[in-house]
């Protein structure tokens, strides 16, 4: 299910825009601050984020700038504020739409489904590194792995941990080895915390084809990605 972010600090708008997307058959999370949602798209797979510019800790401007630094997942913004200086602002910094208040919910949810249409024809057709073309491929401008022409919802982690198997086939990694493809220190305690990880993967994967296998268990040692044959 495509899952959309709203950061919005007024209940009510919040409220109105989550029924409209809900309807629409989007998965709906929602923070009232930008650093609370910059910590939630640091572990979480988001399809789109809808963002108010005004909000009491940092503006979103400054939350988009932080955010470019980790995800080019889109960006909507919303706003009180309508002189065009602030809507080329907002553009330059990495926004993908800009809607001033007050709007149309469902003017909204027709952005948000635009805005998915078109990265979604992008990634596509976007030349990428990538295995099998009938399993794995992987947009790595978006952070996105297509499993079987269908994306792949992945957190940071379970992105990084398939990204760094399917592009090197065959190849067995460690525990500690797939923690250094994650940025996790080694001696910290979380080998273990891997194979959670893994199972997850396996998870979201049967979930496209019950019957492939691709991530194998090579006991003793760790975990290799085996390609269909």
């Amino acid at each position: 299910m495509t899952h959309i972010l709203i950061v919005e600090d007024e209940p009510s708008i919040a409220d109105t825009l989550i029924f409209v997307l809900q309807a629409e058959g989007f998965k709906v999370s929602w923070k009232a601050l930008a650093n609370e949602a910059l910590s939630v798209l640091q572990t979480e797979f988001v399809d789109l984020v809808i963002m108010d510019v005004g909000l009491p800790d940092i503006t979103g401007f400054e939350a988009c700038k932080k955010l470019r630094k980790f995800s080019n997942v889109p960006v909507i913004f919303l706003t009180a504020r309508g002189d065009e200086l602030d809507r080329v602002v907002g553009l330059e910094i990495g926004a993908d739409d800009y809607v001033v208040k007050p709007f149309s919910p469902r003017e909204v949810a027709a952005r948000v489904k635009a805005i998915l249409k078109r990265v979604m024809l992008v990634a596509m057709s976007t030349p990428n590194k990538s295995t099998n073309e009938s399993e794995f491929v992987i947009n790595n401008e978006k952070l996105q792995i297509f499993y079987h022409g269908q994306l792949l919802q992945l957190t940071k982690v379970e992105f990084k941990l398939l990204q760094s198997m399917v592009e090197q086939p065959q190849r067995v990694f460690s525990r500690d080895q797939l923690l250094n493809a994650v940025g996790a220190a080694t001696d910290a305690g979380y080998d273990r915390s891997i194979d959670t990880h893994i199972k997850t993967l396996r998870a979201k994967l049967r979930a496209i084809a019950s019957d492939a296998e691709p991530i194998q268990t090579q006991r003793g040692f760790g975990y290799s990605y085996q390609p269909e044959r």
